[in-house]
């Protein structure tokens, strides 16, 4: 499938000016069918729910449905297993709280040195209540995480085990299925952050077998809101975080304090909308209705942007004194277009405040991976440069940071 680059961008309102986004992985633009159905219930529905009268009732179905629509997107078994939040961050902070009052002193979980502070902080919060959190490390030679090294930390206390779908500096896919099926052998949950994963490509928590599995939404082209997925039979013996009355069998609204921001939710179904639109362009015969994701369009989208990796890494590994933190390879069965690399001539700080005055946005420093950054000994570099890309960039944007880069590194 070759991309209609005129098409797919212009479904993005903010391309439209003279700026390049690579800093994606922080947060991708927002598709133009979001903001549309997110007018759409503030000027169409913006009531409180739960009452009887007609407005009310319609922005009910509106929050269901896209809750549903979600739930199916993701291939998750109903719609109750779907917990909207602020953040990542928050979902899961509100997910270890519940573990607390369930967890028991001399119960264990472990947490990699790799994630993304909002998939370990929450954890190693539980150490306070007697819970014994030990670290699952990556290789510092291959940056990978591996299922051997993981194994001698389990044991027959291991409740949970947290661990990323994708790094958000190293950009490498990792095994979840694999993961997954040795935690389970132990009898144990795994909860897997896949922000860095879920712009990229398709979502299956049932092909996976997780328990739970939690991303950001402005990053997957939609507005600053997050999804956690949380199997039902285990949602259903967590313990309560809503109001006293919010009882223990009202999945999911008992781990969602304050219930949902309705417009935000309502506009994901726009994300939908947006991924429904560009397959039915490219894809003959694809209904555009179909709220289910569509194989040959996220292999589509791969493709391309393994191009993109491909032509930085290139730029990168030709030079003397770069290196790169995570694989080398484009990939797309390795990694996905996010990158992250260090100079001896220039320190990551200097270097990205160079570039923006050629109005492309990339960044510098730990991406909340601080602890990675400390264990890889690159605080010293103030981080790293990360250049982060999406379907909707471009090769010849590319090649125009590479043009920069090349007198400055």
């Amino acid at each position: 499938m070759s991309l209609d680059f005129d098409f797919v961008r212009s479904q993005f309102p903010a391309l439209d000016r003279d700026w390049i986004y690579f800093d994606n992985a922080g947060g991708t633009q927002t598709a133009r069918q979001v903001g549309e159905r997110l007018t759409e219930y503030l000027y169409q529905t913006n009531v409180q729910l739960g009452a009887s009268y007609e407005i009310s009732r319609l922005a009910g179905r509106r929050v269901k449905e896209a809750q549903a629509a979600w739930a199916n997107w993701i291939g998750a078994a109903e719609p109750s297993e779907i917990i909207f939040g602020s953040s990542t961050t928050q979902l899961l902070q509100n997910l270890s709280k519940s573990f607390s009052m369930m967890f028991t002193p001399g119960d264990e979980v472990i947490v990699t040195n790799c994630d993304h502070e909002a998939n370990i902080g929450p954890w190693r919060y539980l150490e306070r209540f007697g819970i014994i959190v030990k670290e699952w490390r990556i290789h510092p030679d291959d940056f990978r995480l591996h299922a051997e090294d993981l194994l001698p930390l389990l044991t027959d206390r291991t409740r949970l085990v947290a661990f990323t779908h994708v790094s958000n500096i190293l950009g490498t896919l990792n095994p979840v299925r694999e993961f997954t099926d040795l935690v389970h052998r132990y009898g144990a949950m795994v909860c897997v952050d896949g922000v860095a994963y879920a712009p990229h490509r398709m979502l299956n928590v049932a092909v996976w077998d997780v328990d739970f599995y939690v991303f950001s939404l402005y990053k997957v082209y939609g507005p600053h809101y997050s999804l956690l997925y949380a199997r039902k039979k285990l949602l259903e013996t967590l313990p309560g975080i809503n109001h006293f009355f919010i009882h223990d069998d009202e999945i999911p609204t008992k781990l969602q304090p304050g219930s949902v921001n309705f417009e935000l939710t309502w506009s994901l179904t726009g994300i939908l909308d947006y991924f429904n639109l560009i397959a039915s362009h490219h894809i003959s015969g694809h209904p555009g209705d179909a709220r289910i994701p569509h194989p040959a369009l996220f292999d589509g989208l791969a493709i391309h942007e393994e191009e993109l990796s491909a032509t930085i890494l290139d730029f990168l590994l030709s030079r003397k004194g770069i290196h790169i933190i995570g694989e080398k390879t484009a990939d797309r069965s390795i990694r996905v277009p996010t990158i992250s690399f260090t100079s001896d001539h220039i320190r990551s700080d200097e270097a990205v405040s160079r570039i923006d005055p050629h109005r492309i946005g990339i960044r510098y420093g730990d991406f909340y991976a601080r602890r990675l950054i400390r264990d890889l000994g690159l605080s010293v570099h103030n981080g790293v440069i990360r250049v982060s890309m999406v379907h909707y960039n471009t090769v010849e944007e590319v090649k125009r940071l590479i043009g920069i880069l090349n007198g400055i590194l």
